[in-house]
């Protein structure tokens, strides 16, 4: 039986269109697989919405963790003697600083010489610093040039920094030494040319000598010397960065503002996660719709985690539950935070506050803050809850997709089953057709003879 390029052509029926339209029907089997595998994919991603949301509150948890968390300063200063860098392990005080003298690193020249690139006979030139340490340079004829000189000793980087000068004299080249720090321990005690070579040829100007000198200034009257400008431990915790001699003075307070502002932020961090559960697993009666996440176990066990924690009675000698600190667990599961509470007991009861949160000794799962955060790290880290939740979902994803591949293959096969017969049919119309029409000829060639 001949066969048709085209469905229809030999039919005149309308067999393409036919064909397309069992072949969507057909397809409407996969349509239960993609809607599964958008609601994995959609509680998947829900689930990577509530991780972000529990890193968010631990994070808050873990910066407040620490007793230096809630020992953080404040520091104002007056005057533009110097600048400050404090520590959090500065202590609260008034400190009147005076500084009478910056630190210089000393300095000297050499007589000019004509040409910086002259060879002047090589030989070995020493040095001797303030601390007592000592170092030498040697250089053969060959190599010997006040520019080879600068360049061996900087090489050296044994706290001597050469430099060439042009005074713009006749003899206009003066090599200069001066020591790399500031201080009389930094300081260049001697220099030896030697004996011929750079002995004949060089020798040190006294008028350019600066001497070395050490840093002196009186933090509340004690006096303090340094052998650079850059001071710590002064004032403990603090480094002063002398500017200039003048007088400056250096409150350091408490940053209770800071310590508030850690609280305020577990739990604004704590309440959004709340309200994201809430959606994640609530109905709304309006639409008559549930959250992706409702009646989902995983969930379930974290809310119920969470408020055995924040709900329950806190390990403490002052403190019997959060709402003793100002944080009111409402029937929502969120808290709700009184600012002037948490006000009070910051100025005037933050050692307890400290010991409540960040515990005492060196138990890293002493105090509430590193609680709850261990309790979302079993939460959020590899193998933890919810990483086997997404792993179950992907999993079934995963077969979701090798049942897609297979239903698109029968549908393939079904399809290719339908155009076979389709063409057969219309190879069969297509014939009976061209018989019927040979006939009607006969019967009209034998009808018109009959007639004759």
């Amino acid at each position: 039986m001949a066969t048709i390029s085209s469905l229809g052509i030999g039919s005149g029926l309308d067999l393409g269109g036919l064909l397309d339209q069992l072949e969507s029907a057909e397809r409407e089997k996969l349509t239960p697989v993609l809607r599964q595998q958008q609601s994995y994919e959609t509680k998947i991603s829900a689930f990577g919405y509530l991780e972000s949301a529990l890193d968010k509150v631990k994070d808050a948890a873990e910066a407040l963790s620490e007793a230096e968390d809630f020992a953080g300063v404040k520091t104002n200063l007056s005057g533009e003697a110097l600048t400050i860098t404090a520590g959090e392990e500065t202590p609260v005080g008034n400190y009147e600083i005076e500084v009478t003298q910056r630190a210089k690193s000393y300095s000297i020249a050499t007589q000019g010489i004509a040409d910086k690139t002259e060879q002047l006979g090589g030989g070995t030139i020493g040095f001797t610093l303030g601390s007592g340490d000592t170092f030498s340079v040697t250089l053969d004829d060959a190599d010997s040039s006040l520019e080879d000189l600068r360049d061996a000793i900087n090489e050296a980087d044994a706290g001597v920094v050469a430099s060439i000068v042009n005074d713009g004299s006749g003899t206009p080249y003066r090599l200069v030494f001066s020591s790399a720090d500031t201080g009389t321990e930094a300081a260049i005690s001697a220099i030896d040319f030697g004996t011929g070579g750079f002995g004949d040829v060089l020798s040190l100007d006294s008028a350019t000598e600066i001497s070395a000198q050490n840093a002196e200034l009186t933090v509340n009257g004690i006096a303090i010397q340094s052998q650079n400008n850059q001071v710590e431990d002064a004032i403990q915790g603090v480094t002063l960065n002398l500017e200039e001699t003048g007088t400056a003075t250096l409150e350091v307070t408490r940053d209770t503002a800071g310590i508030e502002k850690k609280l305020n932020t577990f739990v604004d961090t704590y309440n959004n996660l709340q309200e994201l559960m809430s959606d994640l697993t609530g109905y709304d009666s309006a639409s008559g719709s549930g959250g992706v996440l409702q009646g989902n176990a995983t969930v379930r066990g974290v809310e119920s985690r969470l408020r055995g924690l924040i709900g329950g009675s806190l390990d403490s000698d002052v403190f019997s539950s959060l709402a003793d600190l100002g944080m009111t667990l409402e029937l929502d599961g969120t808290l709700t935070l009184d600012e002037e509470k948490v006000e009070d007991l910051v100025a005037n009861n933050l050692s307890d506050l400290s010991k409540l949160f960040a515990g005492v000794g060196d138990d890293s799962e002493d105090g509430f803050a590193d609680r709850i955060e261990s309790a979302l790290s079993a939460m959020t880290e590899e193998d933890g809850l919810l990483e086997n939740a997404t792993s179950g979902l992907e999993a079934s994803i995963e077969s979701l997709d090798r049942r897609y591949e297979s239903i698109e293959s029968q549908i393939a096969s079904t399809v290719a089953r339908y155009r076979t017969q389709f063409s057969q049919l219309d190879s069969l119309i297509a014939q009976m057709n061209s018989t019927s029409s040979y006939l009607t000829q006969q019967f009209d060639a034998l009808a018109a003879q009959l007639k004759q």
